[in-house]
């Protein structure tokens, strides 16, 4: 079996690991025990073979699941009665999170992905009424058809795009968030966000190298200002660099590069020291036409 990254949804088989090595710290900010099943072997091999500078993909993987766990329960609370994941991956939340056994739960990836999660959870029980759905996000009549038999047997719908956008072009992800905004029961839409700077960071890391065969094709020069020609407007921004303060899990920079971030954010205006905490995070989304 080939090591390295060969295609988006192995990148799946990537967090599943980073999740597993979480639930393994004795101070996990999170515990994921069916994610070692998932991400097996390959899910190791896949992270020894990404290159040193790396590192930080772990650690913002924690962090993200963090962020949406918030996003996921404040939603629940505030009347959300269906979760729809699409591009779920190797996501477990249906089987770890305190959720309300009524809740609707649909995951939405690829057969194989569907398949492989059924097979390897076939004797798991979830907290919630899951349903799983085989289908590419790129054909576009059967998305429609899928979001309006949602939008039919719910009343408020989170919309989950946990690590997709990214992989999308500039107009694949419009399209999803014009087919998304069209239906009045989805009220929220988790989404990636990186800001331009994080671009070239990727570049130089070495990440993009190794990540070839699964390229980041959305790079908005204006991410908010993209969203909201969508039809979207933030609801509440989480970042990585705030979070991982507030968790107590700062990301695990060399001592010396941490040293010379310190330094550099003495010296920096505050508009630059700004930007340097609002790297990358999740969004919470809400339709700009009923935001109010």
């Amino acid at each position: 079996m080939n090591n390295q990254i060969n295609q988006v949804s192995d990148t799946a088989f990537m967090a599943a690991a980073y999740r597993a090595m979480e639930t393994n710290r004795p101070n996990a900010l999170f515990h994921d025990p069916l994610a070692a099943k998932l991400a097996g072997a390959r899910g190791k091999r896949i992270i020894d073979n990404l290159p040193k500078q790396a590192f930080i993909g772990g650690w913002s993987v924690v962090i993200r699941t963090r962020i949406i766990d918030d996003f996921i329960q404040n939603a629940i609370l505030d009347g959300v009665d269906t979760i729809l994941n699409l591009g779920a991956g190797l996501d477990t939340r249906p089987y770890r999170l305190e959720l309300p056994k009524s809740l609707r739960w649909i995951e939405v990836d690829y057969p194989h992905v569907i398949e492989l999660k059924e097979t390897c959870l076939c004797g798991e029980t979830p907290r919630c009424q899951l349903e799983r759905v085989k289908l590419d996000l790129a054909n576009i009549d059967a998305r429609q058809t899928l979001l309006d038999n949602v939008e039919a047997q719910s009343k408020k719908v989170l919309v989950l795009t946990e690590a997709v956008t990214p992989y999308l072009s500039e107009d694949a992800v419009a399209s999803l968030g014009a087919d998304l905004g069209a239906h009045e029961s989805i009220t929220y839409w988790v989404v990636d966000y990186f800001s331009p700077a994080s671009y070239e960071y990727r570049r130089r890391s070495g990440m993009s190298k190794s990540m070839k065969n699964a390229p980041f094709l959305f790079e908005p020069e204006d991410y908010f200002g993209f969203f909201l020609q969508s039809g979207w407007k933030p609801k509440e921004t989480k970042y990585f660099a705030t979070e991982a303060k507030r968790m107590n899990r700062p990301a695990p920079f060399p001592l010396f590069t941490k040293f010379m971030m310190r330094i550099l954010g003495f010296f920096a205006s505050p508009k630059r020291r700004r930007e340097m905490q609002q790297y990358a995070g999740f969004v919470l989304f809400e339709p700009a036409k009923r935001a109010v």
